[in-house]
């Protein structure tokens, strides 16, 4: 019998309306686990990887982990990937709320989209029946009225929806897809390759159990999870402050991004922190499946100026930084109000924010004019300006049909100059937080297979000093502090071992919040969880060697697709001066980076060039890519 999982993979043709279920075996998810891998291995198994990312023949693919819908905090999670249509590569996006347990509950481990509608649909899971239903009248809509109307038309309002907006419709390049409104995957522009489909939704509703092998044993762990939960510091910082506490501590150490990364630090920080967010517009803390960490945030705003849907959840720190500091803005009421709307209209509040500040800088240097933005005077910290942005990049109109492609694109196309402004890598803006302050976050940005992702490994100035962070990660190997912007031999190491954590994660369904270091479950706890789910006499080894075959397959992807180790250098403004007034001041020399990207390619196994050897391939039992 399977335990943790169902065996079951649906496939579906939106093309000829072909639906069929095809099983996998025990070793198949020992070997991948889920999420990110599964994805990774139907789409080096599957696609031409020179298709465009919006070609129909691009498959969408929606994929639980072996450890998605553990009854305790932190096992929410899942995977939607394809082909990128704004990296050009391997796309990858989480999510947690509700949408992968129910899945599971529903009968199915993953779903594979293919094929493309004549005409719009989404789709009706329940249990294992499953229907493609016609969307025209749902097409054009908003999030939060498409929700309602799917689960009043299938009679069912416990309904699980994963939508796009119309954001996704119209082909945004970062497009997202959002469930229960509140809960995003939301990089890579996989809600594009919805709508390239004319998806419109997958409902999911299942009244199945999830078999685990031990339950007693998982009892047993999240009761003991409960009892020191709010105890950790980092657990009980995000239950009390969301991921934005330490908004205030960032700007006085030079690490705030603010006006377009031109500096480290924001003269407002105190107004836009966790802890103001809390004290004025917080309605309540809400979390995903079996979660008691809360770590979402709700608000609320009722005024005639500026109303905000609390149904639409609110914002968390990338959100909070992008549409803050790095658009010029001290108020957390617009910050609220802009998140509410991209949610709305499904797009990516990372990409939106950083796209529109680029613009900022832009038109703050004279690269643009009025006359560029069909009359628009795009300034820092203008909140009617943000908001028009939004909605004519959603909508694809005027000036916002060009942001529909991210600056980088944007960059490529008005020139003079402005491809210094963009903080991309893989054509994918960063993350807010400055690459020139850590060591391992900008390898990340650069190195990561999907694009910059700030998840990818925890931030250095964690690993600096020697206590419970660094003692917890001796069971990975790292034992020992260093420096944040150390570029040698031992960072290299580091950023190994903590890739390969966190990608397990991904692959397994596990939320990095929960987990060590940034949350209360230990490494050892998450062994003993993912034996109680499968009953697999697995080890600490067995699961990092997961995560980084799940890592080496989707760079094999990317390199398919044409990448080269230019691709994993950020874009020029990584490598120019952040300039602080108060705080420190930071520069990341570009052959010192290189340095560490060759240092982290010989450490993985992989040749100068990043290309993983044959060698390495046979190791991590995918010697199928040789």
């Amino acid at each position: 019998m399977a335990f943790g999982y169902t065996g079951n993979i649906l496939r579906i043709n939106l093309t000829d309306k072909k639906i069929s279920v095809e099983q996998q075996d025990d070793q198949f998810y020992r070997t991948y686990m889920g999420g990110k891998a599964i994805i990774a291995y139907y789409l080096l198994k599957e696609i031409d990887p020179k298709i465009d990312g919006l070609d129909e023949n691009n498959k969408l693919i929606f994929a639980t982990g072996v450890m998605t819908g553990l009854p305790m905090a932190g096992m929410p999670r899942y995977t939607v990937g394809a082909k990128s249509p704004l990296i050009d590569g391997f796309g990858q996006s989480e999510a947690g709320g509700f949408w992968g347990p129910e899945l599971k509950k529903a009968g199915f481990d993953a779903i594979i989209v293919e094929g493309k509608s004549e005409k719009p649909v989404y789709i009706s899971i329940r249990d294992q029946q499953v229907e493609i239903k016609d969307a025209q009248h749902l097409w054009g809509k908003e999030t939060g009225e498409v929700q309602e109307m799917i689960r009043t038309e299938l009679k069912n309002p416990h309904a699980i929806v994963a939508q796009i907006g119309p954001g996704g419709e119209k082909l945004v390049r970062y497009a997202c897809i959002t469930n229960n409104l509140k809960h995003y995957n939301g990089r890579n522009g996989m809600g594009a390759v919805m709508g390239s489909k004319n998806l419109r939704a997958i409902a999911v509703s299942g009244t199945g159990k999830i078999e685990f092998h031990d339950p007693e044993a998982i009892h047993r762990i999240s009761k003991d999870f409960l009892s020191i939960m709010m105890e950790h510091p980092q657990s009980r910082g995000l239950y009390d402050y969301g991921t934005s506490g330490a908004v205030a501590a960032l700007s006085l150490q030079g690490y705030l991004p603010s006006y377009n990364f031109q500096i480290g630090e924001f003269e407002d920080a105190e107004q836009i922190t966790g802890q103001k967010l809390v004290e004025t517009l917080l309605k309540k803390r809400e979390g995903c499946y079996a979660c008691a960490l809360k770590c979402k945030r709700v608000v609320e705003i009722d005024e005639e100026n500026c109303r905000v849907d609390p149904k639409f959840g609110g914002p968390e720190y990338e959100t909070i930084a992008g549409f803050s500091c790095i658009c010029g803005c001290n108020d957390l009421k617009i910050v609220s109000k802009a998140n509410e709307l991209c949610n709305r209209y499904g797009i990516d509040t990372i990409t939106a924010a950083l796209t529109i500040s680029f613009v900022m800088e832009c038109f703050q240097k004279g690269i643009l004019t009025s006359e560029d933005t069909g009359g628009i005077e795009v300034n820092f910290g203008d909140s009617a300006v943000i908001y028009k942005l939004i909605e004519m990049i959603a909508k694809r109109e005027g000036f916002g049909d060009l942001l529909a492609e991210g600056s980088f694109r944007v960059a490529e196309k008005i020139g003079r100059g402005s491809e210094l402004l963009v903080m991309t890598s893989k054509k994918q803006e960063t993350a807010s937080l400055d690459g020139r302050t850590k060591a391992g976050l900008i390898l990340a940005y650069g190195s990561a297979e999907n694009g910059p992702d700030h998840m990818y490994v925890i931030h250095d100035q964690m690993l600096a000093k020697a206590g419970a962070i660094v003692d917890e990660l001796s069971a990975i190997g790292v034992s020992q502090p260093v420096d944040t912007l150390d570029f040698g031999w031992e960072k290299a190491r580091v950023f190994k071992a903590l890739s390969e954590w966190t990608s397990f994660m991904n692959s397994a369904g596990v939320c990095i919040l929960a987990v060590m270091p940034r949350g209360a479950v230990s490494a050892q706890t998450v062994v003993d969880l993912l034996r109680a789910a499968t009953g697999w006499n697995t080890s600490l080894d067995e699961i990092l060697k997961a995560g980084e075959r799940a890592i080496a397959m989707g760079r094999m992807f990317n390199i398919a697709c044409g990448m080269t180790k230019e691709d994993d250098f950020p874009s020029p403004k990584h490598f120019l001066p952040l300039v602080n007034i108060k705080a420190p001041s930071f520069k990341v020399d570009r052959q010192e980076y290189d340095d560490l990207l060759v240092k982290m390619y010989k450490i993985r196994g992989y040749g100068e060039d990043g290309v993983p050897s044959e060698a390495k391939l046979h190791e991590l039992s995918i010697g199928w890519l040789a």
